[in-house]
């Protein structure tokens, strides 16, 4: 198959530092793609570049339905208006069998993708655990140095384990809806210990009162749940996105939540290199295994022991040692 002609790293490096959106489009499509040349060539871009600018990193999570797409595109325009400069990445759920993504989010948020201070970029899952693209850090790094100052990764939302977007973002928000009845049931007990806020949406006209109802439930729940960073307590509030009504709570949220941050022990630097940690063990893992498999011999060790084991002559235990122990 051909290989995608995408400009070398020297010309991506100068239109990311411009700000050039075409050029930070393009970057990402480099780094998120397998094929060798552009892993090459992705890493030579990613090593050119200077030191990360500043910038406010948030995770925003939800169960489908809940309108994180409606409450970016709402919010977004109140952000850009107060100066700020505002990359999205928005992970799409990527089916098993095609790969290919589920949701288009980018269409859903019409309104903001049309300001040049906007960049919003859906990527598919594509398998990966954690409910982020296989590249988001590395998306992350390509935005700041297009001086992007405020990064939001909209998250699956389907249930994967949360862990992985927590260790990359400063601010944790989870939307929900203002359902009736068992209100909390279906919210994983994990990610609600990971946000660090918040928010019933959709609660504007006969759902008012069920956001109401679930927000003063929440607000007895939490406090069995363990404190955030630094003993920061979640707040919990309702929100409309469609309305408008109630998101200059989230703006006073996140400076709140920044306040603290910056109080910490090291301030948000040392924040900063706990997300570098994670990210280099991320990308040692990653290199492990893709050695792991490609490393001779190991496809025929591999079609040995699944013979072995749909034969009925081997378990896999000890499949999985064999395989381990192999040259």
């Amino acid at each position: 198959m051909k290989s995608r002609r995408l400009p070398d790293a020297k010309t991506l490096r100068e239109g990311l530092l411009a700000g050039d959106r075409l050029a930070l489009a393009r970057s990402i499509t480099l780094v998120e793609s397998t094929l060798p040349e552009h892993s090459r060539r992705a890493r030579e871009l990613l090593e050119s570049l200077p030191p990360g600018r500043e910038s406010r990193r948030i995770g925003i999570s939800g169960p489908p339905g809940v309108g994180k797409s409606t409450f970016l595109n709402a919010w977004g325009e109140r952000w850009i208006a107060a100066g700020h400069r505002l990359a999205v990445l928005a992970v799409d759920p990527s089916s098993e069998l095609s790969g290919g993504s589920i949701l288009g989010d980018k269409t859903r948020m019409e309104e903001l993708s049309r300001h040049e201070e906007a960049f919003i970029r859906p990527s598919p899952s594509s398998g990966s655990l954690g409910g982020v693209g296989r590249r988001t850090r590395e998306c992350m790094r390509l935005c700041e140095a297009a001086g992007f100052d405020t990064l939001i990764v909209e998250t699956v939302g389907v249930g994967q384990n949360e862990a992985q977007v927590r260790s990359m973002v400063d601010s944790f928000l989870l939307l929900l809806l203002p359902e009736s009845g068992d209100h909390l049931q279906g919210i994983k007990r994990g990610i609600m210990e990971l946000a660090d806020a918040f928010f019933v949406n959709k609660a504007e006209g006969e759902n008012r009162a069920r956001a109401e109802r679930l927000r003063m439930d929440l607000e007895i729940s939490l406090p069995f749940l363990p404190r955030g960073a630094g003993g920061w307590k979640a707040p919990v509030h309702c929100l409309s996105a469609r309305t408008g009504e109630g998101l200059e709570k989230v703006d006073q949220v996140l400076a709140d939540h920044a306040r603290h941050l910056q109080a910490l022990p090291g301030g948000v630097e040392a924040l900063r290199r706990r997300q570098d940690l994670a990210w280099m063990r991320s990308l040692v893992e990653e290199e492990l295994l893709r050695r792991f498999w490609n490393s001779k011999g190991r496809a025929e060790s591999l079609q040995d022991m699944e013979k072995a084991l749909m034969a009925g002559k081997i378990d896999p235990w000890q499949a999985h040692l064999r395989l381990l122990d192999s040259p």
